[in-house]
């Protein structure tokens, strides 16, 4: 069964420890100068951002359909069957489109290394395949960060937006953007606020893509059928405008 993460914005108390197990899970630097930084990079996968009183993490949404695997040229990314997208870097040429079709602004890119990579959070692949919550979801000690089985994780946020309606938006985010995400949240004020689309398609935006290649032939066809008739016509126009003038002599 796929797995997932459930973040409950108002359980975040804002201690970073989710920030700091996936440094060090990742083998990333950590100090006070990075907890400080309020956005993702190639060194820090994951981000708990505020305002004020509110809180909310940053960090890959793992989608049921990722659009930066379908777009990799070398399949240096994919889904696993148990819910990460995983990145293997000994693959990678560098493309970056995958930066490019993250409907999130999710992989960052090592300008500053000699050889670079991408860097994302892919959800403790490694632990979730030993049957373990990813670094995150185990440093966390409110249970604001939740590993779990996805369709349960879905039941029980829709189970704490029903018994308190009124601390909550009422919609958990990653449900159904870009056809599901393996990572879920719930907050009490609009995703919008801290940089969450909110006007993605729900559609797998892989098989949007799908839908515009399939067209391709139709319209390879009707423009060659196109410009083979316009060249006939001209042949045409060309061919009595030269028996024209030839009569004429």
């Amino acid at each position: 069964m796929s797995k997932g993460i459930l973040y409950d914005a108002t359980l975040c108390i804002d201690c970073k420890l989710c920030e700091r197990a996936c440094a060090e899970k990742h083998g990333l630097p950590y100090n006070e100068a990075i907890a400080a930084e309020e956005k993702q990079s190639a060194h820090k996968l994951t981000v708990v951002m505020d305002k004020g009183d509110k809180y909310m993490r940053r960090l890959c949404m793992n989608c049921q359909d990722p659009t930066c695997a379908s777009v990799c040229p070398v399949a240096a990314l994919r889904k696993t069957a148990e819910g990460p997208v995983t990145y293997d870097a000994s693959r990678c040429i560098g493309c970056r489109y995958c930066m490019l079709a993250c409907p999130f602004s999710v992989p960052k890119y090592q300008w500053n290394t000699a050889l670079p990579l991408v860097q994302k959070c892919d959800m403790c692949a490694d632990r979730v395949a030993q049957g373990l919550p990813t670094a995150c979801a185990a440093a966390c000690p409110t249970g604001a960060t939740k590993f779990g089985d996805r369709d349960a994780l879905i039941a029980e946020a829709q189970d704490r937006i029903a018994k308190n309606p009124e601390q909550y938006v009422h919609h958990i985010y990653g449900l159904t953007e870009v056809g599901g995400t393996s990572v879920l949240l719930l907050s009490s004020v609009p995703f919008e606020e801290f940089g969450y689309p909110v006007h993605v398609d729900n559609q797998p935006l892989p098989m949007l893509t799908w839908h515009v290649l399939s067209e391709l032939p139709q319209v390879v066809t009707f423009g060659a059928a196109l410009l083979g008739g316009i060249w006939w016509i001209t042949s045409r126009r060309q061919a009595v405008a030269a028996a024209e003038a030839k009569s004429g002599d």
